[in-house]
């Protein structure tokens, strides 16, 4: 009798123990390499659902990263859509480590490389990591100019000084807030009586509180066949440019 207890005993424990492992180990495939916690699950969307977020205030609530080659994002990218390439992008995640917990939309020709992509993020501890349709997938308002985030673009006009750097807030704004240094203003509602002041042989690099404006004048001048535009999507508002009266 106490030899068939003491097998069911030692059965049991085994099963016990068997039940525990498994689900450490479940546990641990959802877990980033440090363990602290669960890795995000990736969403997906559809081209017409990315159209609505990219509008408005609620561009604002997205980083939009375009994956494609440096070349196929100049031939036309979504609307405040920063670029960086699929190739290294693991090299230059610490650009993006300030936004672990904010929604970053990633986008492609088809879906593929940006999925590569934010498998990766979700991997390094991103939390909201959405997919969405290609440019092959859905026939989006595709634009040419170029936009970085606040710390690139800072970046980019410490190290070129031949760059025009353009406010295009409202003067009343520029008056009592200041611009960063070297900026000229000219404000979003008045750019074509301004043109004089806009050359085509210089690259312009354009900043406003939001991105939001910038992004209007960059299309703007695009239209008008300005070839070296840089805008902002991270304006005074948002992120910690220097600004001098």
């Amino acid at each position: 009798m106490n030899n068939k207890r003491s097998k069911f005993i030692t059965l049991l424990m085994v099963m016990m123990l068997t039940l525990t492992l498994t689900v450490a180990c479940t546990k641990n495939e959802g877990k980033q390499a440090d363990g602290n916690s669960d890795v995000a699950t990736i969403k997906t969307m559809t081209g017409e659902k990315l159209v609505k977020q990219n509008s408005g205030k609620e561009k604002d609530k997205v980083l939009i990263i375009d994956v494609r080659s440096p070349e196929e994002y100049k031939e036309g990218h979504i609307p405040h859509a920063i670029n960086i390439n699929v190739e290294g992008f693991e090299d230059r995640i610490s650009e993006l480590e300030d936004l672990k917990e904010f929604p970053i939309i990633t986008y492609c020709n088809s879906g593929k490389k940006s999925g590569q992509v934010a498998e990766i993020l979700v991997n390094n501890g991103f939390k909201d990591v959405t997919n969405a349709a290609g440019v092959k997938e859905f026939e989006y308002d595709l634009v040419h100019y170029q936009d970085i985030r606040g710390a690139a673009f800072q970046k980019l006009i410490d190290e070129n000084k031949d760059i025009l750097l353009v406010d295009v807030r409202e003067e009343k704004q520029v008056a009592e807030e200041g611009m960063i240094a070297g900026a000229i203003n000219v404000p979003f509602n008045a750019i074509e009586a301004n043109l004089d002041k806009l050359p085509k042989d210089k690259t312009i690099a354009l900043y406003c509180n939001t991105g939001t404006k910038s992004a209007e004048v960059a299309k703007q001048l695009e239209d008008l066949g300005y070839k070296n535009v840089v805008n902002s999507i991270e304006g005074v508002k948002e992120y910690s440019f220097e600004l001098v009266k």
